[in-house]
């Protein structure tokens, strides 16, 4: 990856377990005003679940969260996540770059959670 090293000191915190409550447990630490939306897409996700009977709503949501944890424990990792997203958005110059590099975050956050 390119432009995301961790700095001296490495993660904010280990890459925990992949269940609804150790996903919960890490976005209350590195993320706390993202743990209601957490508590929503897991409250839909079960339900959806128990409607169409079928675990993929809940295989999406730990997927979806495992890649935020991953990504917000790097710190330096996250804002240039940000920075990225920021830039595609504006519309101004050409954002394959940047949506390379997007996807390389992505791709190592995934690894980093064990879903590739």
């Amino acid at each position: 990856m390119s432009a995301q090293p961790d700095g001296p000191y490495g993660p904010l915190i280990p890459m925990p377990e992949l269940t609804p409550d150790a996903l919960r447990a890490a976005v209350s630490k590195i993320a706390p005003s993202r743990v209601p939306e957490l508590t929503r897409h897991l409250f839909e996700a079960t339900t959806n679940a128990q409607q169409t009977q079928s675990i993929a709503p809940l295989r999406t949501f730990v997927h979806s969260w495992a890649v935020f944890v991953a990504i917000e424990r790097h710190p330096l990792r996250a804002a240039r996540l940000r920075e990225l997203e920021r830039f595609v958005s504006t519309g101004e110059g050409d954002p394959m770059n940047a949506v390379t590099e997007i996807r390389q975050i992505w791709e190592a956050a995934e690894a980093e959670a064990g879903l590739r």
